[in-house]
């Protein structure tokens, strides 16, 4: 087909579908994830180790 040939196809534009909006992950969906949770739960208990010895550990002294 050259540019002096008419088109067979139809000139008019074809509209796509709107896309949808990416569904937005919130927090509990980033608490899902392992990683996280490993690492929160490292530091929280980190915390509660310290915490549970300055409570109980430097009473004796």
């Amino acid at each position: 087909m050259t540019c002096a040939e008419p088109s067979t196809r139809s000139s008019v534009p074809v509209t796509a579908e709107p896309a949808a909006p990416p569904e937005s992950r919130g927090c509990l969906y980033a608490l899902s994830q392992p990683p996280l949770m490993l690492f929160l739960t490292v530091i929280g208990s980190l915390l509660l180790f310290g915490a549970v010895y300055d409570l109980l550990g430097l009473h004796r002294w």
